[in-house]
């Protein structure tokens, strides 16, 4: 008998990545992810970011081949496929589902002024008590972007989606959306548990340019025929399960429940923790969003902290002060420089507006350089730990809301990959960090054997999920660690206030 395998994609804004994960195992077979490198994003503007989703398309057909090639796999295989993908975009459609636009992606800050005045004129508590959130810089404060600025391409406009409902198009012919996905974009009223009637008719939508809504665990749709003769896939094979990629990080590594925390530190860096209870930031610095099990009768949301300025921060530093280096190297080098990076700061907020800053877009910034004692190794630890920072700087808005963060739940993936950077986040923080073996994209596999009923729930598809390294807080180092984030909080200040 063949095996069987369920298959996840995640749509990031680096990279598309797939996974075939064994229904039998739950370990991954295969994945591979394209382009090799980090996929373009065209700025035509300060503060744009536009991909083209066909891009998308055609890096997960890449990568779904490596992976098909690489098991052998056939087509009767894959039993189910599962979305993940970067949130809070933009795509528009027509009502042949061709793209009028590259699609506005979750750090282009073009939209903030739409969403802060929608907030202001609206009233701050019908905003907060109904969506949880200001508007900021949401998918629909980009939707009126596009309306007030491109109404020719607005009047076109047949569905507006968001990155994964488009590659579940492209793989169904059909369009739909959820919950979860109506949230993020500011969408949806929890008061009333039903689509923001208000918000729409603030900003002149009509009500039809929103998808039909379909459970996050269920057969949202099927495989087309031209879809999986593109593909190299059975037609009829169930699509059944999409959710962002930030509460479907929680989902991969088993966070389902009040209390429980999920961290990633990719291109940008999340803290994701679970509420049983509707709250929110009243400056609505981190936002709240409903989680992948959240049903109008059961609240289960996910207070997601984003720091724009992290991976892509390393990266910078990589390309610019290390390119000699691999990133291990750059860890270790940046660990020779003691804690406080001898007095260096970073700032990391060089990607766009910060919604732990109040949507402020402050740039990256270096302070405290001394040309005859500094080098590389202070400049590599200062940026990593300004991310660590950043982090921490919002994880206590988190903690003012009621979460208790003890315990920290990762994948060792990213930033995740430097001991630097762990021992520092838990230095800080005082959280156990905890490490699986575990992505996105073999998250959204087991999401889509929840969504068919391959698994029975959710503690079924992740009883095989491996914890790799325990990091606790060093107690001997805290006072060090804390020092240095007091400075880092003080020059912080500083910069906003200059």
């Amino acid at each position: 008998m063949s095996k069987q395998y369920l298959l996840g994609f995640d749509v990031g804004s680096s990279s598309v990545k797939a996974s075939l994960v064994d229904v039998e195992t739950g370990a991954v077979a295969a994945d591979a992810h394209f382009p090799e490198k980090e996929a373009s994003i065209i700025a035509v503007k300060a503060g744009w970011a536009e991909q083209d989703p066909d891009m998308w398309w055609s890096n997960a057909k890449l990568a779904l081949k490596a992976i098909m090639t690489a098991t052998q796999a056939q087509p009767d295989d894959v039993k189910a496929i599962g979305i993940s993908y970067q949130m809070h975009g933009l795509v528009c459609v027509d009502k042949h589902q061709q793209v009028l636009r590259p699609a506005i992606i979750w750090c282009d800050s073009r939209a903030v002024p739409y969403g802060e005045k929608a907030f202001n004129d609206l009233g701050h508590d019908q905003c907060l008590s109904h969506l949880l959130n200001s508007p900021g810089n949401f998918t629909a404060a980009k939707l009126a972007w596009v309306k007030n600025n491109e109404p020719e391409v607005y009047d076109k406009i047949d569905k507006i989606m968001l990155p994964g409902d488009y590659i579940a198009m492209r793989l169904s012919g059909e369009v739909n959306t959820t919950i979860s996905g109506l949230s993020e974009g500011m969408f949806w009223d929890f008061k009333e548990k039903r689509p923001a009637d208000f918000l729409m008719r603030y900003f002149g939508f009509s009500d039809d340019v929103l998808a039909p809504i379909v459970p996050t665990f269920s057969v949202q749709s099927e495989l087309s025929e031209s879809a999986a003769a593109e593909l190299g896939l059975r037609a009829g094979t169930p699509i059944s399960y999409r959710a962002g990629d930030q509460p479907n990080n929680a989902l991969s590594l088993n966070v389902f429940n009040p209390g429980e925390i999920a961290s990633t530190a990719g291109t940008s860096g999340v803290v994701y923790g679970v509420l049983g209870d509707v709250n929110y930031d009243p400056k609505s610095r981190v936002n709240t969003f409903a989680h992948v099990n959240y049903t109008p009768e059961q609240d289960r949301l996910g207070v997601l902290l984003c720091i724009n300025g992290t991976g892509i921060l390393n990266a910078w530093m990589h390309r610019n002060v290390a390119s000699e280096l691999s990133y291990a190297e750059m860890n270790d080098v940046a660990a020779s420089a003691p804690i406080g990076a001898d007095g260096i700061t970073v700032i990391p907020f060089g990607n766009g507006a910060e919604r732990v800053l109040e949507n402020k877009e402050t740039g990256c910034s270096l302070h405290g350089i001394n040309f005859n004692k500094h080098g590389k190794s202070h400049l590599l630890r200062a940026a990593q730990e300004g991310i660590v920072f950043s982090f921490c700087y919002g994880m206590e808005v988190m903690s003012a809301m009621g979460m208790d963060i003890r315990k920290i739940h990762a994948g060792r993936a990213n930033m995740f990959l430097s001991p630097l950077f762990r021992d520092t986040l838990a230095g800080v923080s005082g959280a156990t960090i905890e490490l699986y073996d575990t992505d996105g994209a073999a998250g959204a596999a087991k999401g889509a054997g929840i969504g068919c009923g391959i698994y029975k729930d959710h503690d079924e598809a992740f009883a095989t999920l491996k914890r790799l390294a325990v990091i606790e807080p060093d107690a001997g180092k805290r006072s060090e660690y804390l020092d240095a984030y007091a400075h880092w909080k003080d020059v912080l200040a500083a910069t906003l206030h200059s």
